[in-house]
């Protein structure tokens, strides 16, 4: 071995591509970590586990919109001076004391609210404006007694007003 030979040579620590090679599988590593962090703080809804309870309670909120379309139920839900307001309209034999509206995040459940508003006369109801932050909210109102459900969606920052009616009822598809 000569002088040069010797000189020339330096040390595997001192060399860019063993430093390359293992940046790939430790990136690997630091990836999965990222990922099983958000999915450990991140959960999905739980899935439903009887499917024919949710079946018939699917028929039961077919049979609750159908009520409210039979009743001619209509809603128109605003924000006016740091309260939510809502006018009722309809065929209904007597105004509710209180109404149940839930404010439905579609993405994060844990923002979910449910609200009883309180009859202030004449079909209009009222509760103080919840804390929602900006975006769109799926809307459901349900009396007392749950015999009737009008839905809708809310946009925040406030629409003018946002509308709930009783959902469409279902059309078979051609090929039944």
């Amino acid at each position: 071995m000569n002088v040069l030979t010797a000189a020339a040579r330096k040390p595997w620590y001192r060399e860019p591509w063993p430093w390359f090679l293992a940046s790939l599988p430790a990136t690997a590593v630091v990836a999965g970590l990222a990922t099983v962090w958000i999915a450990a703080t991140n959960s999905d809804g739980l899935v439903v586990g009887d499917y024919y309870k949710a079946g018939l309670a699917i028929n039961q909120t077919l049979a609750r919109d159908e009520a409210a379309r039979a009743m001619q139920l209509l809603a128109t839900l605003r924000e006016t001076d740091g309260a939510l307001s809502l006018s009722l309209t309809g065929d209904l034999p007597a105004w509710p004391e209180q109404l149940k509206l839930t404010l439905a995040h579609p993405t994060r459940p844990g923002m979910d609210q449910t609200l009883i508003l309180h009859h202030a006369g004449a079909g209009q109801y009222r509760v103080p404006q919840p804390l929602m932050p900006a975006g769109k909210w799926h809307v459901q109102l349900v009396d007392p007694r749950g015999s009737w459900r009008l839905a809708g969606v809310l946009h925040t920052p406030f629409d003018p007003a946002a509308t709930l009616a009783a959902s469409p009822t279902p059309q078979p598809s051609q090929g039944d």
